[in-house]
């Protein structure tokens, strides 16, 4: 299969490269990222040959977050094919985040919005010195509904009322206090630290692997359809806001939204 916004690759080891290749727009998640995204997780997980993949992205950030000029063409949709929108970041996410294979986040630039939610379903993401991270939904009068299970499966709940609200950005060293990073590394030494979190993999049994994995879920506090539902319906409706409309139009005409006083 093959994809425009991403690329997939596996090497002779059987790891899978799942990379952002967006790099002009930051990586933002327009419709087609996140359709060849949902796709290219489905290829992934009916690959018995794929032992561990590895989540990156091309050029200066990671991810952005959702592709603006696709967010606000959500404002002119009907309800229904509005939730249908926002349900393929959320089964995207769910695809990644049920793969049976360990993913493991190279997070080597900046990461924001549904960019976070990406690391959040990694089993493990490495970060970067230097690069910022940030939940900005709220800036646009949005909420960070879609990626926020997997963002609170990530850090608690206590953690994330420090940054679910408030689109405070944060660093590299406060991202791993926080749990979305296991591990920040210079720059120079990320493929090593990459390399020393696959090469474990290698020597397990893959099926054991999967099942530990699935395990896990069903230990946790499920994300299950009525949650994933629950989060497009909520999103769906930010999206129909006053202030979502506003938000997203004072950044595309270059001003403060009217919830800024001077």
């Amino acid at each position: 299969m093959s994809f425009e916004t991403i690329r997939l690759g596996v090497d002779a080891r059987g790891v899978a490269t799942l990379t952002l290749a967006r790099a002009e727009k930051h990586n933002a998640m327009s419709e087609e990222m996140l359709d060849e995204l949902s796709a290219a997780a489905k290829q992934i997980a009916n690959d018995a040959s794929i032992r561990v993949v590895v989540l990156g992205a091309e050029g200066k950030s990671f991810c952005a977050g959702g592709d603006l000029a696709w967010m606000r063409a959500q404002m002119d949709l009907d309800a229904q094919t509005r939730s249908g929108q926002a349900g393929k970041l959320a089964y995207m996410l769910q695809a990644l985040d049920t793969l049976p294979q360990p993913l493991i986040g190279r997070i080597h630039a900046n990461a924001f919005g549904g960019g976070v939610g990406l690391a959040s379903v990694c089993d493990v993401a490495i970060g970067v010195e230097g690069l910022l991270m940030g939940l900005t939904e709220t800036r646009l009068g949005l909420i960070p509904a879609t990626i926020g299970p997997y963002v609170i499966a990530r850090m608690g709940a206590a953690n994330a009322r420090r940054v679910f609200m408030s689109s405070r950005r944060f660093d590299a060293m406060e991202a791993h206090a926080l749990g979305f990073l296991a591990k920040v590394v210079h720059a120079d030494q990320l493929d090593d630290a990459i390399e020393a979190e696959v090469t474990p993999y290698l020597s397990c049994a893959p099926g054991a692997i999967a099942d530990a994995k699935a395990l896990i879920r069903e230990l946790s506090k499920p994300i299950d359809e009525v949650v994933i539902q629950h989060t497009i319906g909520a999103l769906a409706k930010r999206w129909d806001s006053p202030e979502s409309h506003e938000g997203i139009s004072a950044f595309f005409e270059k001003r403060a939204p009217n919830w800024i006083k001077e």
